[in-house]
């Protein structure tokens, strides 16, 4: 079974960026406990009768709507929240190595 401990909790919100709190921090891993056991029982049901489907809600398959225009950012603005920039664009990390 999966096991979330501190260590994990602090990577995971690295990389997602937040802050977390003492306070959070335990009631996250109270509640990502409980998630994680749910999932591990679901994955010990035999679901080999079951036909393949893409939705629990049939109706909602190929629901297309318009695009809409809405307001859009100022690049000063959608700049503010990125936390580093370089020439007008958001900066990442690399995610590939160079050999």
């Amino acid at each position: 079974m999966a096991h979330l401990d501190r260590e994990s909790l602090a990577k995971l919100a690295e990389l997602a960026r937040i802050a977390i709190s003492l306070d959070e921090e335990e009631r996250l891993l109270k509640d990502l406990g409980k998630i994680l056991r749910h999932v591990e029982r679901l994955t010990s049901l035999d679901t080999s009768g079951a036909p393949p489907f893409r939705t629990v809600l049939p109706e909602l398959v190929n629901v297309m709507c318009e695009d809409e225009v809405g307001e859009v950012l100022s690049r000063a603005d959608f700049l503010a929240n990125a936390p580093a920039h370089i020439g007008g664009m958001i900066r990442v990390p690399p995610i590939l190595k160079q050999s």
